[in-house]
């Protein structure tokens, strides 16, 4: 016959649950291992680090290794800022005030404090990424604006076009003259760059290109700069030609245009360019994001951003890239450093969350033995497995992305081609995974700091709303990361 089964005793279950909490216990407190006479002097070394140790860091010497050769800038930046206190974002203020502030933060730091980020663009990048890093540290829409003003308008200029471009347009650019947008994103299309609807339209009577929206749905979208402050756009729209041999126009592709948005000196929009507010975001709203419609734009032939492909007089079409997709390719790889700088951006905010709820955590005094002080909650394993973590990701995170702008650095200076591959790559693969690992830290850090953290005035809610987006624009982290195992596979072919 079959036996019962005998139900189990407390003092059975008692084992059992204690057994369990050993197994967890060495899990969250792993035992040392014995030491044996055949393990090597490493791993010797690395024994003492199983245990409690005291470690003294040069807090000094490790800030100075940390921001590097650039901390010079950064320093002006932020002493700039100091010496300004009406110039730093209040916790209440409305949308139309944030603008007009992150203008004024933007122009001050050109204007007084003698800083010129498209110089650095061009000659050396990574003192640019330094510049948006400390600003975005002072408020991360100022670190967005001067993104767009350089990074995309003044990059997209200086990368897609040629010499009568940079002498027409560097200087105005740099001086913030001339304030612009990058004009690619559309209603319906975003990570679908090939998919854009916008037309640009080659007159050969009048010498000129006509833009024109010809959908709803060919709107550009999300367009920072333009509501308010952007006076050109480098607008990207399929270049159509005039078929010669029959009736109708070719499809050439993609191509960037500079058109101007608004009058110089009245700031009122030019006729045929319509120009819409796209109102309150959840975050990031120092940065003014607009919508624009063209309807019969006419602008001049030299307005082409002509680098990758050309239009004669007589409406011919040059490239020295063979087809389609190779200038398509070759353009939106001259763009790759927004990537780069959301990487770098993205670290930085993971650094001012990590730094708020370490400190508090330090500070904070709860529980303790009988009749002893209150412990700091960071001497709790439960603290200490939420941020530790989290620090050590940090550090990685500013070694990795430190490497990805030397490369991108080298590789703009140098025109290495054999570099493209390699930054396309990694940009690729760590904007995605930096904005997404930061995206979830913030909660964390948030939530280490209990009720306090919810308090607007320790920063966590105003960073996560302000870096949330970083998953979208530059590439949505999904396309990124399909982007990266496509990249690995045929790595792993060759």
């Amino acid at each position: 016959m079959e036996q019962k089964k005998q139900k189990p005793t407390a003092e059975n279950e008692t084992l059992i649950v204690s057994r369990r909490i050993q197994r967890v216990s060495l899990h969250l407190a792993p035992v040392p291992r014995p030491l044996h006479e055949h393990d090597t002097q490493e791993q010797l070394g690395l024994f003492p680090c199983a245990r409690s140790a005291k470690l003294e860091v040069e807090t000094e010497k490790l800030s100075l290794y940390m921001r590097g050769k650039y901390r010079e800038i950064q320093e002006k930046i932020y002493e700039y800022f100091h010496a300004r206190p009406e110039l730093q974002t209040p916790l209440e203020i409305s949308k139309d005030e944030h603008r007009e502030l992150c203008w004024r933060q933007m122009y001050g730091l050109i204007k007084e404090a003698g800083i010129r980020p498209l110089k650095y663009v061009v000659e050396d990048p990574g003192k640019y990424f330094a510049i948006v890093e400390a600003a975005g540290a002072v408020d991360i829409s100022l670190g967005i604006k001067l993104g767009v003003q350089y990074s995309l308008w003044g990059g997209s200029v200086i990368n897609l076009g040629t010499k009568k471009h940079k002498d027409k347009y560097f200087e105005g650019i740099d001086s913030l003259e001339y304030p612009g947008c990058f004009a690619m994103t559309e209603l319906h299309h975003g990570s679908n760059v090939q998919g854009l609807q916008t037309v640009a339209t080659f007159d050969p009577i009048t010498d000129e290109f006509i833009i024109n929206t010809p959908s709803d749905g060919a709107i550009k979208w999300w367009i920072g700069n333009a509501a308010v402050h952007g006076k050109f756009a480098s607008v990207f729209a399929k270049l159509m030609l005039p078929a010669h041999d029959v009736k109708g126009v070719s499809d050439m592709g993609v191509h960037a245009f500079i058109v101007p948005l608004r009058d110089l000196k009245t700031h009122q929009a030019l006729p045929g360019i319509e120009i819409h507010d796209c109102g309150h975001k959840v975050g990031l709203n120092g940065v003014d994001n607009g919508a624009l419609r063209f309807t019969s734009v006419r602008i001049p032939r030299d307005n082409l951003l002509n680098r990758f492909g050309d239009v004669s007089r007589d409406g011919q079409y040059t490239s020295s890239l063979p087809t389609i997709n190779k200038r398509f390719a070759a353009t939106l790889g001259e763009l790759v450093g927004g990537r780069v700088a959301l990487a770098s951006s993205s670290t930085s905010v993971l650094k001012v969350a990590n730094t708020i709820a370490i400190r508090y955590s330090l500070l904070r005094q709860q529980f303790g033995p009988p009749n002893q002080p209150e412990v700091s909650i960071l001497d709790y394993q439960s603290q200490q497995h939420k941020l530790m973590p989290m620090l050590a990701s940090t550090y990685a995170f500013h070694f990795a992305t430190s490497y990805l702008v030397e490369i991108y650095s080298q590789m703009k200076t140098t025109h290495a081609a054999h570099l493209v591959g390699d930054v396309h790559g990694l940009s690729a693969g760590l904007k995605a995974y930096v904005t997404s690992y930061t995206a979830k830290s913030l909660s964390v850090c948030r939530e280490a700091c209990g009720g306090h953290g919810y308090a607007a005035v320790n920063r966590f809610g105003i960073l996560r709303n302000d870096h949330d987006i970083f998953q979208t624009f530059e590439g949505d982290n999904t396309v990124l990361l399909q982007q990266v195992s496509h990249i690995s596979f045929y790595c792993v072919l060759a």
